[in-house]
């Protein structure tokens, strides 16, 4: 995925405008006159600042994970260490994001779409999530709360696990069981990275 090039203003019309388009029919479906047309301004304006709809999708998806990925952290302020807040996130950000509409819409309609970035490289949405998480845990590291390790390793060897329950949960999953039921995975996901993160 291309970098963030947008700004507040006109670069989130755009991506709300390409996120209205992608939920409507789906990513091979769209156009980027659909786009420009949704956004209210002209093709050439898009051609400006994202060569192709591909890139263009690719700064929705970095925005929206993003959110998801943020909006799951608990505060600081509830008293949890660093290692607590940090696998509460993780499982709050993997049951969010596949309940996020885009990225229903995408495994639904354009999966292929995600393979490259399962299987040959990583993309900025990646690269993103690794920066926060990297941090989070040179948090816990200093606060004693996370095991001590070479941090990148770490934070990709977390982020494999975290996304491999994002992305291929409902392979594993038997609703009509609840002991095969999501939950019951994401509570398995939550002791897996408790005992991984542990000193």
């Amino acid at each position: 995925m291309a970098p963030i090039r947008h700004n507040r203003s006109g670069g989130d019309a755009v991506l709300d405008a390409v996120r209205d388009c992608v939920l409507a029919v789906g990513v091979r479906r769209t156009t980027l006159a659909d786009v420009a047309r949704r956004a209210g301004v002209s093709r050439m304006t898009l051609y400006r600042r994202w060569p192709d709809l591909r890139s263009l999708v690719g700064d929705l998806m970095t925005r929206e994970w993003i959110a998801v990925a943020t909006g799951a952290m608990p505060p600081r302020a509830d008293g949890a260490d660093t290692r607590t807040r940090i696998v509460a996130g993780l499982v709050a950000g993997v049951e969010a994001f596949r309940a996020h509409p885009l990225f229903r819409k995408i495994v639904d309609v354009d999966p292929e779409l995600l393979l490259p970035y399962v299987l040959d490289r990583r993309g900025a949405s990646q690269e993103a999530l690794l920066g926060l998480l990297a941090d989070a845990l040179r948090e816990g590291h200093a606060d004693g709360s996370v095991r001590i390790a070479h941090v990148e390793r770490q934070a990709r060897t977390t982020l494999l696990a975290v996304q491999s329950f994002a992305l291929s949960l409902r392979t594993m999953t038997d609703e009509d069981d609840p002991e095969l039921g999501a939950s019951a995975f994401l509570g398995e996901l939550r002791t897996l990275l408790e005992r991984t993160l542990s000193p």
